[in-house]
């Protein structure tokens, strides 16, 4: 059989293409008007979304920062116009108080930047009977006694006293609000066994034949001054008083080493490039100062003597 090609002539052409072919209705889009109305609004394939799309079989999760934890709200004498909140944050921070560093718990203003230890926002107006000056009554004080141009040093960890101090005013001894927060003995995890604090007539610092041999701390590898603790059963374990002090401010509970203090070699170094650029600048304002005065009698000099020329013509 054979078959016969179909060819359609150029008029039913045309009359094919005019032809109107009846369209399915437009899909239901947000905010698309059709013959069933407006559609409604049709959410987007997000992750956890089980609308049309059905859930992600892998939602990713994003970080989050820690949220800080918020407790009870108090008000502090050293800062009446705002509120102080509990707050526990990792970050490291300057106590307000006492003037050193801190991590973990504190109270804190939430409307500026003001932070307090814990143990300095509620530190007791009077100390009787302290295990590291029970012979006399310490009174707390906003500041430090100071006897001459420097700041005074702490009695306990020998570091400078800016700050919120324990004062004795009987012999004037002085430590900060964390060193009364330790004892003659203590247990930390930084050791298995108990550490008793040493008398502070032992030189911690230097060694000689008459007297103990340098004591070197076993936290933070260095000799220092301060008070010194020391294992009671091990005997050659030593721990600084200021290192002990790590593991009650929340540093060493949060990982965080206090940034290093720096050398008095670099603080030199530092006043005297100072000094040496307000030289210069002084200097050359000196001379620019110079230039302009000079600058301005000229251009004086020269209105004055063209005005002498006009009068003698």
């Amino acid at each position: 059989m054979e078959r016969k090609s179909f060819r359609m002539s150029p008029k039913s052409i045309r009359s094919f293409r005019s032809i109107e072919v009846p369209r399915a209705p437009p899909a239901p889009r947000p905010g698309n008007r059709s013959m069933y109305g407006k559609a409604p609004h049709v959410p987007a394939p997000w992750p956890g979304n089980n609308v049309m799309y059905g859930k992600a079989p892998h939602a990713p999760e994003f970080p989050t920062s820690p949220q800080p934890v918020v407790g009870e709200e108090i008000v502090h004498y050293s800062h009446l116009k705002h509120p102080l909140v509990e707050v526990t944050l990792q970050e490291l921070f300057t106590c307000a108080g006492c003037k050193e560093y801190g991590a973990g718990k504190r109270y804190a203003c939430q409307q500026c930047e003001f932070q307090l230890h814990d143990f300095c926002a509620f530190s007791p107006p009077t100390l009787k009977d302290h295990p590291l000056h029970g012979q006399h009554q310490l009174v707390f004080h906003a500041k430090p006694k100071q006897a001459g141009i420097t700041w005074p040093r702490c009695d306990v960890c020998s570091k400078s006293l800016k700050g919120f101090v324990f004062r004795c005013r009987a012999c004037n001894f002085q430590m900060h609000p964390c060193c009364a927060m330790l004892s003659h003995e203590m247990k930390l995890s930084v050791h298995p066994h108990t550490l008793k604090l040493l008398p502070p007539t032992i030189n911690t610092t230097s060694s000689s034949a008459d007297s103990n041999p340098a004591i070197v701390c076993g936290e933070c590898k260095k000799k220092r001054s301060g008070r010194v603790y020391r294992c009671s059963e091990c005997n050659d374990y030593y721990l600084h008083a200021i290192c002990a002090k790590a593991f009650l401010n929340g540093l060493q509970e949060n990982g965080i080493d206090p940034p290093a203090k720096p050398s008095m070699i670099s603080t030199a170094a530092r006043v005297a490039s100072q000094v040496v650029i307000e030289f210069i600048g002084g200097f050359l304002d000196g001379i620019g100062e110079g230039v302009g005065e000079a600058l301005v009698q000229n251009i004086g000099r020269g209105r004055r003597n063209a005005r002498r020329a006009r009068m003698n013509q």
